[in-house]
């Protein structure tokens, strides 16, 4: 590569929620050098011999063709660049969030999810990268619902419980998210379905129905911290 040209990519930091309402994080299997067998981030280079209109387009592209999963909800972190991320020279990266429904599986052997405390050491800068997404859900955690769309649509407040603490990685008052949930509901965002879910111990809880507008996530008038 000359000195005239810059690497410039998108990479996808995705995360699903367990039932244990811990994260877990998509990795791949690099398919070629450098860093080859290595798991890394999905991502796909963005250059003038794609087809790509926008960045945008790009993190669709590298979620269909190497992720291979729908997102939930998706959005631009942060953009990063140095002569030092990349062996092959100066390099660029837009990096995404992306929340995954936690039924969604995986298609193909070079996909798998990993605990967010316990992944590998990983290529390039990724693992950075990783870290500024998750601090991007753990803030917005305090005062937006977004940790809803680590959730099927119809979930139950202990289930909304397990998603805002497993993203701000501290405990949250079970009254306090109530609270905001109700409030959701005063807005139309949340529904209450009038079933129960049946778990096989424990007491029947509400079903409720999260409804995002226009793509949007719901921002509260308080933290969920206070």
């Amino acid at each position: 590569m000359s000195n005239a040209q810059i690497l410039a990519s998108v990479d996808i930091v995705a995360l699903r929620l367990t039932p244990q309402q811990r994260l877990e994080l998509l990795l791949i299997r690099r398919a070629r050098e450098p860093f080859i067998d290595q798991w890394a981030l999905p991502g796909v280079l963005v250059n003038g011999r794609c087809a790509d209109a926008s960045l945008d387009a790009a993190a669709t592209r590298a979620l269909d063709e190497k992720a291979r999963v729908v997102p939930r909800h998706l959005e631009q972190v942060a953009t990063v660049g140095s002569a030092s991320r990349d062996p092959r020279g100066w390099s660029m990266s837009t990096i995404y969030l992306a929340l995954l429904c936690p039924t969604t599986t995986l298609e193909g052997d070079d996909l798998r999810f990993f605990a967010l405390d316990a992944i590998p050491a990983l290529p390039f800068d990724h693992t950075e990268l990783v870290a500024q997404a998750h601090a991007r859900l753990a803030a917005k955690a305090v005062y937006t619902a977004l940790p809803l769309h680590l959730l099927q649509p119809r979930f139950t407040v202990t289930e909304a419980l397990g998603a805002f603490e497993a993203s701000l990685g501290q405990a949250v008052q079970h009254t306090t998210l109530r609270g905001r949930l109700e409030r959701m509901k005063d807005k139309g965002w949340i529904v209450d379905t009038g079933e129960k879910n049946r778990p096989p111990m424990g007491r029947p809880q509400n079903l409720l129905e999260h409804r995002p507008q226009n793509g949007k996530v719901f921002v509260f008038d308080r933290s969920v911290l206070v």
